[in-house]
């Protein structure tokens, strides 16, 4: 067994794996960049390698200087987790050169599978059925353009070497295709020095089904069942679960044996992922479930797995990189229960799903399962992924699950970075959701309803005008306030109270009962300002008489950076002529491409970006002065 373990990896897998490896008493090796000296994973490992500046590329991408820190440290193995290296076949390679022991599959299998034109072929051969769509070695715009009418639209330009929901691209008609195609590859690019894409038919119903599967050096492997994964946003995965709902067991046997034979035919060791696509337009079917790609990682989503089968996917990984076989045979895994994960992220969803970055000063997060990185205080960074935390939960059935992820997404409470916790539990709320109508378009078809921002009850906000009062008469009781509130000399008592609620102001009808006595609030007090919490929102209240705090927005037509980040197009210059919704430029963010538009028909009479420029959040990039319409002129 591995006696001591370097995790090239951050945030909550590594501390995941840190868990995992202690209580199997593996020492344990941490890495960190100049952004995470003081994280949670370096805190907690029982070492920690300092390996260069907070960029990725300097730091966790840099596998020379991984591999130096194992060997500084004696560290036998390395765990990659997912993302950064994990899937990277060369630096696989190079640890296993180096003498350690990789913890993941053989760099040839990596390679197999890696890239998704290579993989779906060889998919072809060991019988897994495959979606429909382009392959071929000419990326010339013209010849994906004609591959593209072939197909028919909508259209889906995948990158060949893509991976977490990037250098992909839904295209609903040809006259989008060269734009969104220029995109995508940029995006590929960036992501993965590789921008080859491959094309495939848009299934209009679709579902994103993934089996997990587990193999050995003794040529076994066997699956852990499937996961159901459809909710998702920009091809991102927002909540997961296991097992999937509406699959029988004759689909499930079939597609879990699909899964198997693709195992099989990449020689494959370790954990990884079989992710398909599902036509669900008439229920799941198995002659309707195609191959998508192989992850040939341990999954951010693994835990839903664990918790229907009682298996720690770590665990596993640690024995069969050490040479021990699968612990368990095939027909000693079965289903227990239901388990669903909904993916805690620093942003905020009324703002388009901008990431949200600083120190988190009030964190509180309860349920069955709290996946984390992070503690009280700690920074969520802009250099890496804005997730705060997994949240996790196991019941008998779905309904009982989805209750109890529910509550727990109720139950957040964090300030002042803001998350998307009232966001997930209006997903999980959802009737539809809860039928099981699911499909991979859920939330886009949603989405206006869905993030449409929250509004503080009635009850919050007299809780929060009688607890403002309180503090400012601190001398006199609540009860003695109560009663002499609103009194006015030879008039009517005036039960109104006026307050500013993240800057707007709420005038308050205040009631003579006390229910809000009883009502659960945290309140986080800084200076003037409070902060209070109901339904995973955080609401800050101020009395009207106090400042309001947030910072002044810009005039009308100045296009602002809504966060930090890096300008790598401008598509316009002074003086353009520009219509609503144009394109301005284009931001990129959080590993993530951020388009900005023209609020309206104009002028641009200023601009202030440059392609590769380094812009700060709310800095002015251009300004757009609003067309001016002539009065029409009278007829006769």
């Amino acid at each position: 067994m591995i006696k001591k373990l370097l995790i090239a990896n951050r945030g909550e897998i590594a501390c995941r794996i840190i868990r995992t490896a202690r209580e199997m008493g593996v020492a344990t090796v941490a890495v960190y960049s100049d952004a995470d000296a003081k994280a949670l994973h370096t805190r907690t490992a029982d070492e920690a390698v300092h390996i260069g500046a907070s960029p990725a590329a300097e730091s966790y991408l840099v596998g020379e200087k991984i591999i130096a820190a194992a060997k500084e440290t004696g560290a036998e193995a390395i765990h990659p987790g997912y993302g950064f290296l994990s899937e990277n076949a060369d630096f696989a390679r190079a640890v296993i050169d180096a003498g350690l022991i990789w913890v993941g599959p053989k760099p040839e299998s990596i390679e197999a599978m890696g890239l998704k034109d290579a993989a779906k072929e060889r998919m072809i051969a060991a019988g897994v059925p495959v979606t429909p769509g382009y392959l071929g070695e000419d990326q010339s715009l013209e010849r994906l353009t004609q591959e593209a009418d072939k197909i028919g639209y909508p259209v889906l330009i995948k990158a060949v070497a893509g991976g977490g929901g990037k250098g992909m691209r839904k295209v609903d008609a040809p006259e989008n295709f060269a734009a969104d195609l220029e995109s995508c590859k940029r995006e590929a690019k960036a992501s993965f020095s590789n921008d080859e894409v491959l094309l495939e038919k848009w299934i209009t119903s679709p579902r994103h089904i993934e089996v997990q599967v587990f193999g050995d050096c003794h040529g076994n492997v066997v699956h852990l069942f499937e996961r159901d994964c459809s909710l998702q946003r920009r091809h991102q995965k927002v909540i997961e679960e296991a097992p999937a709902p509406g699959m029988d067991e004759a689909t499930r046997a079939e597609i879990c044996q699909a899964a198997v034979r693709a195992s099989k035919a990449v020689d494959y060791e370790g954990a990884g992922t079989i992710e398909f696509i599902a036509d669900a337009s008439e229920g799941l079917r198995a002659d309707r479930i195609f191959f998508m790609e192989m992850n040939t990682r341990l999954q951010v989503e693994h835990p839903v797995t664990e918790e229907i089968t009682g298996v720690d996917l770590v665990e596993w990984q640690l024995r069969v990189a050490s040479g021990e076989p699968i612990p368990l045979k095939q027909e000693e895994l079965s289903i227990n229960g239901w388990a669903i994960e909904a993916r805690l992220y620093a942003e905020d969803p009324a703002k388009g799903f901008l990431p949200s970055t600083g120190r988190l000063d009030h964190l509180s997060i309860e349920g069955d399962r709290v996946e984390t990185g992070v503690e009280k205080g700690d920074e969520i960074s802009p250099f890496y992924d804005p997730m705060v935390a997994k949240l996790i939960s196991w019941g008998e059935d779905r309904d009982e699950a989805i209750e109890d992820l529910l509550d727990a997404c109720l139950d957040v409470e964090i300030e002042p970075v803001r998350t998307n916790a009232w966001f997930l539990a209006r997903l999980l709320a959802e009737p539809s959701f809860k039928k099981g109508e699911l499909s991979t378009g859920f939330i886009g078809k949603n989405q206006e309803r869905l993030i449409d921002p929250p509004v503080a009850s009635s009850i919050l906000l007299e809780a929060a005008a009688d607890d403002l009062m309180a503090e400012h008469h601190p001398t006199s009781n609540r009860f003695m306030l109560r009663s002499i509130r609103g009194l006015r000399l030879n008039r009517e008592p005036n039960h109104k109270v006026t307050l500013r609620v993240d800057g707007e102001t709420k005038t308050v009808e205040l009631s003579d009962n006390e229910v809000w006595d009883g009502y659960r609030r945290t309140i986080v007090n800084d200076g003037s300002v409070r902060t209070f919490f109901e339904d995973g929102v955080a609401f800050r209240i101020t009395s009207d008489r106090e400042e309001g705090t947030g910072s002044a927005s810009a005039a009308d037509g100045a296009i602002l950076a809504p966060m930090p980040g890096k300008v790598i197009a401008v598509d316009v210059a002074e003086g353009d002529q520009v219509t609503a919704g144009q394109r301005l430029m284009v931001l990129e963010a959080m590993k993530m491409e951020h388009a900005l538009t023209a609020p309206f028909d104009g002028t641009v009479t200023r601009l202030e970006a440059s392609q590769g420029g380094q812009v700060q959040v709310e800095a002015v990039l251009c300004i757009v002065e609003p067309s001016v319409v002539e009065p029409a002129e009278n007829e006769g």
